[in-house]
């Protein structure tokens, strides 16, 4: 009997962890999208392009590591 409780809590957390993955994908996305925002109304000089640069690497990343789980 107890096994089976574990073998149900492994299945819930199994279905719950692309969701989080998907959250922090589209925060994630979010912070990039107002940074890219920011740049193009402010002008350069009040941001770097680093800036864009870190959160692109970060996208693509996030993008990856999700497609090498599902191999």
């Amino acid at each position: 009997m107890g096994s089976q409780t574990a073998l149900a809590s492994d299945a819930l957390f199994g279905l719950l962890m692309p969701l989080w993955q998907v959250l922090i994908g589209v925060l994630v996305l979010m912070a990039l999208l107002v940074s890219v925002h920011r740049l193009f109304m402010r002008g350069p000089s009040r941001m770097s392009g680093a800036m864009l640069l870190v959160g692109g690497a970060v996208v693509c990343v996030a993008v990856v590591s999700y497609l090498f789980q599902q191999i």
